[in-house]
């Protein structure tokens, strides 16, 4: 509809039509009470009246220290029981060297529950780090005397297994790995608390060993000397190098048997005239006259 001046007035129907008029205006008051709700929740959550009364700390601790925890739940924690941030709580736990896994989950009213679970050590990687009862490698600091275990980057698990087995087959004679190596052609070589060395190879390492085993006590385990190497991959035996070992000398009277005589070589078969045989002359006898 055009009015003087050139202007043109354009209508909207929606002002004609009261229903979608009357759901806009519920839609936005809705809107402003979720606003509203959102702020007041917002607020209440904030206040100071939920604070998170108790802490507790549960697990098996033998490193993690109380001044530890202390430190953390001072210095980390930070919020009331609704605004904590769990995930922060967690990676702050999970700092601690000797921290495995850390669980952490609110109790209503005002309690806090972390759960930590602690690596139980096994050996050392090398001179780097140590390996946990898992095949896991951590950081951590320990004075206790452990076995060291050598090999490939990746191999801490293999390794790890293969330490349990080994400790569970020397059980029997007495003897404990302080070393334990897994080369990059996966060949084993175990290094026991006396010093020997027990080259193992790269095939049935649990049964060579069990073989070992086996024979020790009639065989090395009577012999009362230092072993410094023992090869294990004969099919039916094993090498031995004993630095200390030397012959026993034999007893005043005894006589070593003798060695069996060197064969003599063929005698020629050269043909040549063989000598005249020489012939007495016959006796005559002589008739008495």
């Amino acid at each position: 509809m055009a009015k003087p001046g050139g202007r043109v007035l354009i209508g909207f129907g929606m002002w004609d039509k009261p229903a979608l008029l009357m759901w806009l205006a519920n839609l936005l008051y809705a809107l402003a009470a979720l606003l509203m709700l959102y702020a007041l929740l917002f607020v209440v959550v904030h206040l100071p009246v939920f604070p998170v009364k108790q802490i507790v700390v549960t697990g098996d601790l033998q490193h993690i220290t109380r001044e530890q925890v202390q430190y953390i739940v001072k210095h980390e924690l930070k919020g009331t029981f609704f605004t904590l941030d769990l995930d922060h709580t967690r990676k702050s736990f999970e700092k601690l060297p000797w921290v495995r896994s850390v669980s952490v989950r609110r109790r209503w009213p005002a309690r806090l529950e972390i759960a930590l679970e602690e690596h139980v050590v096994l050996a050392r990687w090398g001179s780097q780090a140590l390996v946990n009862s898992n095949g896991e490698l951590f950081d951590a600091a320990s004075n206790d005397e452990l076995p060291v275990l050598n090999g490939p980057q990746g191999m801490e698990g293999e390794l790890a297994r293969g330490l349990v087995d080994v400790r569970t087959i020397l059980t029997p004679i007495h003897k404990k790995p302080v070393e334990l190596s897994l080369s990059a052609r996966r060949a084993w070589v175990v290094k026991l608390d006396d010093g020997a060395h027990l080259e193992v190879g790269r095939e049935q390492m649990k049964q060579r060993l069990t073989k070992f085993v086996e024979a020790y006590p009639a065989t090395l385990g009577s012999l009362n000397r230092n072993v410094e190497y023992v090869d294990l991959r004969y099919p039916n035996g094993f090498a031995v190098r004993m630095p200390d070992y030397k012959p026993k000398p034999l007893k005043a009277g005894m006589v070593a048997a003798p060695r069996p005589a060197a064969k003599k070589p063929a005698a020629s078969t050269t043909n040549k005239p063989a000598a005249p045989a020489t012939q007495q002359p016959k006796s005559q006898d002589k008739s008495a006259t």
